[in-house]
């Protein structure tokens, strides 16, 4: 996977597309990033300045530590009937 552009770099490249003096595709090409790079900062620009519904990068950065939160828990669910089902099996009179 190609290395991230710094957010500034990205904020500044955002910022002269907003101006609307020259073409996406010019100032893609002038920065020396892909048009598609350049739609989806100006679509996340969108939803972080709240121009577009969607999530902010704070807001996926919580789910996705939620989700991580998430699936720990159903781990250590799933160990806990394990060891109860265990246990139980080891108390049950004539063994």
């Amino acid at each position: 996977m190609a290395k991230p552009y710094p957010k500034e770099f990205r904020d500044d490249v955002v910022a002269v597309a907003r101006k609307g003096q020259a073409s996406l595709a010019q100032i893609a090409k002038d920065f020396g990033i892909s048009e598609g790079s350049l739609a989806n900062w100006m679509k996340q620009a969108d939803v972080e300045d709240g121009r577009r519904p969607g999530l902010s990068e704070a807001d996926k950065a919580e789910l996705r530590e939620a989700r991580k939160r998430i699936r720990l828990l159903e781990q250590e669910n799933e160990v806990l009937r394990r060891a109860v089902a265990y246990l139980s099996q080891a108390n049950l009179p004539g063994k």
